[in-house]
């Protein structure tokens, strides 16, 4: 018991010992980039690497409104370029795309029997993905109709703030079809092709948050991101990463 004892108390004293790099990254990279830090902390134990994940905008104004943050990973560009007096060293590191699911008990199997939905769930105006979502069905106007695009918009049921929770809506039971990213595809969940010419992919941009006192370890974590052991932990999680 003694001994049991000594090794919580050494362990809390290794823990407090530990550089923290508080990272808040975009809901879409959650099991990325949880890979990413298993995968930094076992080559710089002396690392604590510490992620948040929320919707883009949500860690935007966290930030805004000066939340502790050593890296900011967005899935949108605009929610970094609005913080431009915030961050440094701006850079994609990975891309995405928007991918249409529904319940893999679904007769859905075409895009263009998606006005069959009675209940299709999307990403808030605010949202990278909602702002993805709204863009394809703008160009699903020229290619299915305005007919087509006015019955998908009327059955939109919710708008979620993150791209998990439209995800989850489906893997639910709650909703007949929702758009996320490719990378959230998993068993739970079957994908509808999308036409070629409705494809919207996304830029993913990862950048230093202020001057703290952090700066160095969260700089060594970014090159690691993109390095390559980084990218091939986003691609194996459905991300194509960007080259360094």
């Amino acid at each position: 018991m003694r001994a049991l004892l000594l090794l919580l108390v050494v362990g809390c004293a290794d823990d407090g010992d530990r550089t923290p790099v508080v990272v808040f990254a975009a809901s879409s990279l959650t099991e990325s980039f949880e890979a990413l830090e298993r995968a930094y902390e076992s080559a710089h134990p002396a690392i604590d690497v510490q992620p948040t994940f929320a919707g883009s905008q949500v860690l935007r104004l966290q930030i805004e409104h000066g939340a502790p943050a050593d890296v900011f990973a967005s899935a949108d560009a605009a929610h970094m370029d609005a913080l431009a007096d915030r961050v440094e060293q701006v850079q994609v590191f990975a891309h995405n795309e928007l991918a249409l699911i529904v319940p893999k008990d679904s007769p859905l199997r075409r895009f263009d029997e998606l006005e069959r939905a009675r209940r299709i769930v999307v990403g808030a105006r605010t949202v990278p993905v909602g702002r993805y979502t709204r863009l394809l069905l703008e160009r699903a106007e020229t290619t299915h109709g305005e007919t087509f695009v006015g019955v998908v918009r009327a059955a939109i049921a919710s708008e979620e703030t993150n791209v998990r929770l439209v995800r989850a809506k489906v893997q639910l039971g709650e909703a007949d079809a929702a758009f996320v990213y490719r990378s959230d595809l998993n068993d739970e969940v079957r994908a509808v092709p999308i036409p070629d010419e409705l494809r919207v992919g996304a830029d993913y941009p990862i950048a230093i948050v202020g001057r703290g006192e952090h700066r160095a370890e969260a700089m060594a974590f970014v090159a690691f991101v993109r390095g390559a052991e980084g990218r091939a932990i986003l691609e194996r999680h459905g991300f194509r990463a960007e080259a360094e």
